[in-house]
Formats: structure tokens, sequence, C-alpha cells
């Protein structure tokens, strides 16, 4: 297996644990998506996905229904994705994601977690050497195209990593390649359950169990702010 599947295989023992910070997170993503791409599933396909994900996390239908609606409401502010770099204690790489309709407060707030953790907050496009931003799609396993009959077809797209895990199968390619993976699939008749753009670390950096639990205080405070919609690090555990 890849570094895409180890990633994979160490962010899975970590989940959000709080379930109204996952709704608040996917209703922002659904908001800004609509805005961008219109409200019909049908015809914005990122918004088809972006749904799916929602249900996938058993986000109610009332909740999609309010974010959706949300978009279409001129008295709602413009949400802007910002990303935050810096590094944490010990030198750990952290890389923020941000929905935000107030950078100005959101770039307040990350800092001075970082000040109070022991970290600093840099600036954008420093870390671009550490971390690639990579699309991945979970989708059901279909027992009519073999696992390495899909990853030959998928070669043309540029897809790095293919693998089975549990009764799904997980697709890792650049994010670029998205839009004509999604088509694909789409076009194949696999169903998609969910999708995740996310930012692999390149260089990672072996900490003590000590250190570890020094940086997740920091990385936990960050994931509390209800701007922030993911957080990337290299740790690495002994």
């Amino acid at each position: 297996m890849g570094r895409a599947f180890e990633y994979r295989k160490a962010r899975k023992l970590k989940r959000w644990g709080n379930m109204a910070r996952v709704f608040t997170r996917l209703g922002k993503e659904i908001t800004m998506v609509v805005k961008a791409g219109g409200s019909d599933p049908n015809m914005n396909p990122k918004l088809r996905l972006l749904i799916q994900n929602a249900k996938s996390e058993n986000m109610p239908k009332d909740n999609i229904e309010r974010a959706i609606k949300r978009a279409t409401d001129k008295d709602t502010k413009d949400y802007k994705e910002v990303v935050y770099e810096g590094y944490g204690p010990n030198g750990i790489a952290i890389l923020v994601e941000t929905a935000t309709d107030n950078p100005t407060r959101t770039v307040a707030n990350i800092r001075s977690y970082f000040n109070k953790f022991g970290g600093s907050l840099g600036t954008m496009g420093m870390l671009d050497f550490i971390f690639e931003r990579k699309c991945s799609f979970r989708i059901e396993n279909n027992k009519s195209m073999p696992l390495d009959e899909l990853e030959l077809e998928l070669i043309d797209f540029g897809v790095e990593e293919v693998f089975a895990e549990d009764d799904n199968i997980i697709i890792f390619a650049d994010f670029t390649q998205f839009g004509p993976i999604q088509r694909f699939l789409e076009e194949k008749g696999l169903n998609i359950l969910n999708f995740q753009f996310e930012r692999i670390p390149n260089d990672t950096k072996t900490v003590s169990l000590e250190q570890q639990t020094e940086i997740e205080k920091l990385i936990e405070r960050i994931e509390e702010d209800e701007d922030v919609t993911n957080v990337f690090h290299n740790m690495e555990t002994e």
C-alpha cells in the first residue's frame, strides 16, 4: 500500500467527535457550493456529492434543506475559504482550512491558538512543499467491476491509489482530477458514498507520546473554532 493508504489509516483513528460541529461545517460547505453553482443537485455535481456526504454523516434532511435555502437568502453573508499555515510545538507543520464570513476575526483567533500553545502562525504557501492536495472518493464495492479492473480504468485520470477499505473502495488522486473522476464514476453507475479534499504530507516528523499530547492540545483547540473546517499536520508518533 502507498502513502495515501497509510495516511488514511491514521486519519480514521480520529473523527470529528462533536456532531453539531460536523453539521455546521457541512452546512457552510453546502451554502458555498449552492452560491457558486446553483441549488439544483442535478445541475450542480459538487452539491450532489455534498448532500451525499451529509447523509453519510446522518445530517437531518431539514438541516440540508436549510443550508441550501440559506444560500439564496440575500441577507446571508458570503463565506470565503481561507487557508492558514504555521508550525506547532516541536516543529510540526499545521495547515488549517476555514470557511469564514469574517477573515479578520478568523486570523486573529487562529494566531492566538498558535501563540497560546507554543506555535507560530506563518504565511500562506509556506507549507506547499510539505502538503500535497488530493481528492478522495469512497465508493460502494461493486462486484460487477473488480478492484483491479476499476484501477485499470482509472489510470487515464491520473489516479494514484485505489484500495479496498472494509466493504468500500477508496480512490486517491490529485485534486484537479475531482470533476473528471466524479463524472466517470457516475457514468459507470458506481455509488459514491462520500468525497473529501485532503492534504497529505510528503514529509512527516516523528514525535514522542509526550510531544504528541502537547501538539494535540493545539490541534484540538483549533478544531473547536466554528470557522475551521479541516486541520492537517505532518506529525507521526514513535
